[in-house]
């Protein structure tokens, strides 16, 4: 990995390392195969998720390890949407907004996630330059993905909110190329949430008997 750690360009002043671009690029496309409900977007985000981690390790565990986490949802994901894909009755995956309940567990989850790995980080310095908004990205992509996972329109909303805190941080740590992928990432989610809003609706759009299909 020490020759994708080497610099590809200067942008704007900023140091663009192969890895940082290489590795957000598969991220750009793995959330718009996530937009068109590919299952090749689980493939594609481990892919990414391996690349970066390559580009953190050693220097930014912390960062390192939130794309080992990374890896591991997408090969759950890739499970949920193996077994979902029939769903949409056009072989993908269907889409719904979660229940409230569902919405209160993940907010707890982030909340307390957020909290315990910022103590963490804080407890062993060396895992992370800045802990609070590092393991609230971390939890925060984490939980993104898991209600990617199971198909669920508040996937985008998580990862809106990742994005507010993702791009100054990036800028912040160096990693020029992150900063503005996740400024393409915003575009991206809101159209993507335009879409799964619009599908969600569709399919709870009840049918009425002896209309036509």
């Amino acid at each position: 990995m020490n020759s994708l750690n080497s610099e590809a360009f200067v942008l704007f002043g900023q140091h663009i390392l192969w890895s940082d671009m290489v590795g957000n690029l598969f991220g750009l496309a793995a959330l718009a195969l996530g937009w068109r409900r590919s299952i090749w977007t689980w493939p594609v985000q481990f892919l990414a998720g391996l690349i970066l981690f390559g580009a953190f390790f050693g220097h930014l565990t912390g960062s390192a390890g939130k794309q080992a986490v990374v890896m591991v949802v997408a090969l759950y994901g890739w499970w949920q949407w193996q077994r979902g894909k029939e769903q949409g009755g056009d072989g993908h995956i269907a889409v719904r907004f979660a229940t409230w309940r569902e919405r209160a567990a993940m907010v707890a989850a982030a909340a307390v996630g957020t909290v315990a790995v910022a103590l963490l980080f804080k407890a062993y310095p060396t895992l992370s330059w800045d802990p609070w908004p590092d393991a609230y990205i971390f939890v925060g992509t984490i939980v993104a993905m898991y209600a990617q996972a199971r198909g669920m329109v508040e996937f985008w909303f998580a990862w809106l909110l990742v994005d507010l805190v993702g791009v100054p941080l990036n800028f912040a740590n160096g990693y020029a190329f992150s900063g503005f992928v996740y400024v393409i990432y915003g575009a991206l989610v809101l159209w993507g949430l335009r879409d799964w809003w619009l599908r969600s609706r569709q399919a709870a759009r009840p049918t009425l008997e002896g209309a036509p299909a």
